[in-house]
């Protein structure tokens, strides 16, 4: 009886261990940039996984030097926020929770995003090519015919001179 007592003790502690390293955020924070990359994926366990491009400058280079910030996603409505992030290449600002430890089936990196905001307006709709060289505007042609306008009906000369 009191082995099996020692036994729940025990395997109540180590879930209690692991609650705290899983569960519990070690740090949180915002990053802001523009997502570069985002897909979901994994054999057993399907997660969200991407990379958002936070830009930057080197200090030792003087140049501009591209930083990335890999994270996970849980939650499906943050996933659809961001593939809209992605679809309009809109800058977007990842509020994030840092876990301790990181079990499979919760993504491959200690970074879980828990919501977006979108930054400005979109830059250009999706599978737009005004980016392209050469690209020209398409016309807009008016769908109805025009209306032929009514000429103002003449007045009498003696209405004009009195």
């Amino acid at each position: 009886m009191r082995a099996l007592l020692y036994f729940l003790v025990f395997i109540l502690v180590v879930f209690g261990i692991l609650y705290i390293l899983t569960g519990w955020s070690y740090s949180d924070g915002e990053r802001a940039g523009t997502v570069s990359k985002f897909s979901r994926r994994g054999y057993v366990f399907k997660t969200y996984e991407g990379v958002l491009n936070v830009g930057g400058f080197s200090g030792e280079t003087g140049s501009l030097t591209p930083q990335y910030f890999d994270f996970s996603v849980k939650d499906e409505a943050v996933g659809a926020k961001i593939t809209e992030a992605v679809k309009t290449g809109q800058r977007v600002t990842l509020h994030y929770e840092e876990k301790i430890l990181r079990l499979p089936w919760n993504g491959d990196t200690k970074y879980y995003i828990t919501a977006v905001e979108f930054i400005g307006p979109p830059v250009r709709p999706y599978g737009d090519g005004s980016a392209m060289p050469g690209y020209q505007q398409p016309q807009q042609y008016p769908t109805q015919p025009a209306q032929p306008q009514s000429q103002p009906a003449e007045q009498p000369i003696d209405s004009v001179l009195r």
